[in-house]
C-alpha cells in the first residue's frame, strides 16, 4: 500500500480533485493503458491509500471509503483527429464556454481563473473545418513545473490535458452538433501514452464526441506534438448531474 494527496492545486470543483488528474495518479500504478473509474469525489489534503488487489486491479481509498478504481486495458480509438498548433489556437478562441460563464472557474485544467503555470488553463473550440461531426481543438504549452524528475511532463498532467476537453465535447450532440450546457462530472477515462512532451513544447489536443446514453455521455481524445507525432490518447465517460452536484454542494 502506498498514499496520496491530491494538493488543493489539484482540484476540478473547488472542493475535488480534477478528475483526470486523480485518475492520471492512480494510473501510474498500471503499466500500459489504464481505465479509471471514480466513485466518490476525490477529497483534498488528504491522505488516500492506493492497494492493489488480488484481482490484478488498484483502489484508491479514503478510509474505507472507494474514492477510484483502476485496472490494465488497451485503449484504442475508433478515429484519430489531428490539427495544427495555428487551428486550435484558432479553435480555442470559440471555446462554447465563455470566461464570465464557467461553472468551474477555478479547475486545475479548463478553470480560466487559474493563472498561467497554475492552471493548464485549456479550453477546447470547435474547428471550422468539421461541418458534420464535431471535433473540438485546444492548445497546450506544458508549464515546466509539470516536469518529473526525468525532465519529461509528469504522466498525470498528460492525464489531465486530455480530461476536460473531452467534457467540452461532450456537451456537443454528436449528430446535430448542437452544444449545450448540461452540468457534467468525469465518471471514467482510460487512456494510453505513447510518449511525453518536455516543458515548452506546442502541444495540440484534439477531441469529439462518440455518444449519449441517458445520463451518460462519451467522447475521445488524443494529445499530439507540434510535428504530428502521437503523445496520448483518451476515452472517457461523463455523467450528466445537477448543477449543485457539479459543484460539490
Amino acid at each position: 500500500m502506498t498514499e496520496i494527496i491530491i494538493d488543493k492545486r489539484y482540484c476540478g470543483p473547488p472542493n475535488s480533485g480534477n478528475g483526470g488528474y486523480v485518475c492520471g495518479r492512480l494510473a501510474q500504478h498500471i503499466p500500459a493503458g489504464a481505465e479509471v473509474t471514480l466513485r466518490a469525489p476525490p477529497p483534498l489534503d488528504t491522505p488516500l491509500a492506493t492497494t492493489a488487489t488480488d484481482e490484478g486491479t488498484w483502489e484508491l481509498r479514503d478510509g474505507a471509503k472507494l474514492v477510484a478504481t483502476g485496472r490494465a486495458v488497451s485503449v484504442e480509438l475508433a478515429r484519430l483527429e489531428k490539427a495544427s498548433f495555428e487551428e486550435a489556437c484558432a479553435a480555442e478562441l470559440l471555446t462554447p464556454v465563455k470566461p464570465h460563464e464557467h461553472p468551474l472557474p477555478t479547475c486545475f485544467v479548463c478553470g480560466p481563473a487559474r493563472a498561467a503555470g497554475d492552471g493548464l488553463r485549456i479550453f477546447a473550440g470547435p474547428l471550422g473545418r468539421h461541418a458534420h461531426t464535431p471535433v473540438l481543438a485546444a492548445s497546450w504549452i506544458p508549464d515546466p513545473n509539470l516536469a518529473a524528475e526525468d525532465g519529461l511532463i509528469a504522466t498525470e498532467f498528460l492525464w489531465s490535458a486530455l480530461d476536460c476537453p473531452t467534457g467540452f465535447a461532450c456537451n456537443c450532440d454528436p449528430q446535430s452538433s448542437v452544444v449545450d450546457r448540461t452540468p457534467l462530472l468525469l465518471g471514467r477515462m482510460s487512456a494510453r501514452i505513447e510518449s511525453r512532451p518536455r516543458p515548452g513544447d506546442r502541444c495540440i489536443i484534439t477531441t469529439w464526441p462518440t455518444g449519449r446514453d441517458g445520463r451518460k455521455r462519451t467522447a475521445e481524445a488524443a494529445l499530439h506534438g507540434e510535428a504530428g507525432s502521437l503523445l496520448a490518447v483518451a476515452k472517457t465517460t461523463w455523467i450528466a448531474v445537477e448543477r449543485d452536484v457539479q459543484l460539490g454542494r
